[in-house]
């Protein structure tokens, strides 16, 4: 079965905004990542690919896959130098989505 968009629903960018980044941390290994690329940033720390690999032991093909979703989701913001891709997390967008939520729920 097909699910459609509907433009129709209500709230429509906030409906919009709670189901991306809600899928985007429904995977443990994302929700994981996001913490780990937080508490770093929090730090100062810079962030790699590289570092995602050795950190959490997965291929890095897999680590890129996981890091697309947070980065559509407006979760993770990456700059690529040189052969490196760095990662930065979007609290802004975290705190859209958990204010987001609870206006949502409790309309």
């Amino acid at each position: 079965m097909r699910i459609r968009k509907r433009p129709d629903l209500p709230g429509g960018s906030d409906v919009q905004l709670i189901t991306s980044v809600s899928d985007a941390l429904a995977h443990p290994v994302r929700l994981e990542l996001f913490k780990y690329i937080m508490q770093k940033n929090k730090n100062m720390e810079l962030v790699c690919t590289g570092d995602l690999v050795d950190t959490f032991h997965y291929a890095q093909a897999t680590i890129s896959q996981h890091m697309t979703k947070l980065t559509v989701a407006g979760l993770v913001d990456s700059r690529t130098q040189n052969k490196h891709t760095y990662y930065f997390a979007n609290t802004g967008v975290l705190s859209k989505y958990l204010s987001t939520t609870k206006n949502f729920v409790l309309e």
